[in-house]
């Protein structure tokens, strides 16, 4: 059969990963079954679906690969279509205005009340509900208002769509039948301007049915439907509302399977009732699982860097990326997490996304580019950080023979381009010194040893880390310092800091000259 899902954003700024992880499973999804994998900008927001957010979204998916079948469907242009359906449902009694006889009302899809040879509708059973003392029922085309009292005590009123009360019958407290809703009273209600009420209602029955369907990632939904309403699908602009507009454009581009983020859930159970009185085959729904911060809340810019552009900016690699928002909510079922593009393909399936929300973890994600930074040519690499590093002051005078040497030395310690900002110590011997770091290991027998170690590295001949290696060990021997233990205050007096590369192969980098003035300015510095 044809296998046809889509991508379909409403670009109104920056690509949010939560967006994008949604085209990759699309993407990936698609590409496994051998389907078409389909762009549908939902460009309706007129003012903030600009052009840049257009082409962002653009860019953005071209960083990633994501490249997609057909030529991309635009929203607004089909806005006649959508107006088109909104005036079928009208003359097939599926839809009706919200104020009637008034000049651009709104325009509300009913859900049917004879649904039951629906095949995502069934029958619940038998429902009482006692209303709250002294509040009205009232009834009318958009369906049922009452109040009940919760758990708490408090008054709550509720409403929901005609259909959710199949059989409905009011009572008042004595059990005096207030009113019946069937086949004879039914197209009353429905044409009614007014709602009716009923003052003295005490309780009503009804039999309830609900809407369901299967979810290829949560297994089988379902809502009662005396918990839905009725949804507007025209606003009082003529505009058409996303509800309308996304089941007609699903239909145009033939989309047979619709995987989206468990946001749109309670979308979906209104949408199998539009696709149906229109007279489509519904699709095949997945709903993914949410992403999340470590307090298990929705991921947000709160939480750190939320959109794909912040990513790309810092450094990370798009084949990373990639890979690993493939990850949060899917899983290849063999412990494999570093896959490359046709290995993801190849093993993926909706069968082992999960249904719990999906954590985002920056550190798993920076364990991840380096991973993919280790693995390229070394060309490559020095290539990419020396255009990365323009941003930087330090890259303006650098030699480009040292930078060969120091991405050399530092590619297999770099998470992201962006650790490439702290290089600058290569290239100029002004750097701040870690305060905190400098304390700790510019001790006096630290500062001894270097002072006897400036001194051997004058007559040093050697110039490899070898000879370093030697030289800080005869430091440490002639001041008694544990074999190593001088090798953190070197780095101190070398580079400011207390992490990087090897201190011999740091050293050799630097060149013996510059060793000399760098331990001789540490230990000019003061402490504190």
């Amino acid at each position: 059969m044809d296998f046809k899902a889509r991508f379909a954003p409403s670009p109104t700024g920056k690509v949010h990963i939560g967006n994008i992880r949604t085209a990759i499973f699309n993407w990936l999804y698609t590409r496994h079954c051998g389907g078409e994998f389909l762009l549908r900008i939902e460009d309706t927001d007129l003012e903030r679906s600009t052009k840049q957010a257009i082409d962002a979204l653009y860019d953005c998916m071209k960083w990633l690969g994501l490249d997609y079948d057909g030529t991309p469907m635009y929203q607004t242009t089909q806005s006649g279509a959508h107006r088109e359906a909104a005036r079928k449902l009208m003359e097939a009694g599926h839809a009706y205005e919200l104020n009637p006889g008034e000049e651009n009302s709104p325009v509300l899809f009913r859900l049917p009340y004879d649904c039951d040879s629906f095949p995502f509708v069934r029958t619940v059973g038998d429902v009482k509900i006692e209303t709250a003392p002294e509040t009205p029922v009232s009834i009318s085309r958009a369906g049922l208002v009452w109040s009940i009292v919760n758990h708490k005590g408090k008054t709550v009123e509720s409403a929901a769509c005609l259909a959710g009360f199949k059989d409905l019958q009011i009572y008042a407290a004595d059990n005096t039948l207030l009113f019946s809703l069937n086949e004879e009273t039914l197209p009353g209600i429905a044409a009614a301007k007014d709602p009716m009420v009923f003052e003295n209602a005490a309780y009503f029955t009804f039999t309830r049915r609900e809407v369901f369907f299967v979810d290829l990632v949560k297994g089988e939904l379902s809502k009662p439907l005396d918990s839905i309403k009725d949804l507007i699908i025209i606003r009082s602009d003529s505009s058409p509302v996303f509800h309308l507009a996304n089941v007609c454009d699903d239909v145009t581009q033939g989309v047979t399977h619709i995987v989206r983020g468990d946001d749109h859930v309670e979308n979906t159970f209104r949408h199998l009732f539009i696709f149906q009185t229109l007279g489509f085959k519904v699709p095949t729904y997945a709903h993914l699982p949410m992403l999340v911060n470590a307090a298990g809340k929705p991921y947000s810019k709160r939480d750190g860097d939320a959109f794909v552009g912040d990513f790309r900016e810092k450094g990370f690699l798009p084949e990373a990326f990639f890979n690993y928002l493939s990850l949060l909510g899917w899983s290849p079922g063999d412990n494999r997490e570093k896959m490359n593009r046709q290995e993801l393909i190849e093993a993926f399936t909706l069968e082992h996304a999960q249904r719990s929300p999906a954590q985002f973890d920056m550190v798993k994600l920076m364990n991840m580019n380096g991973l993919y930074i280790a693995e390229m040519p070394q060309a490559e690499f020095e290539q990419a950080v020396w255009d990365f590093a323009a941003r930087w002051e330090w890259r303006t005078n650098a030699d480009r023979a040292t930078f060969h040497k120091v991405a050399e030395l530092m590619q297999s310690r770099t998470k992201t381009y962006m650790d490439a900002q702290t290089w600058s110590y290569f290239f100029s011997e002004e750097f701040e010194f870690d305060p905190k770091g400098f304390n700790k290991f510019m001790k006096e027998d630290a500062r001894a040893a270097l002072t006897e170690l400036a001194a051997i590295l004058e007559n040093m001949t050697g110039t490899a880390a070898t000879d370093f290696e030697e030289a800080i060990r005869k430091a440490e021997t002639a001041h008694t310092i544990a074999q190593g233990k001088l090798n953190q205050p070197l780095r101190i007096c070398l580079t400011g800091i207390t992490v990087g590369a090897g201190v011999y192969e740091t050293a050799e980098i630097l060149g013996k000259e510059s060793c000399i003035r760098r331990i001789r300015r540490a230990l000019a510095h003061e402490n504190g």
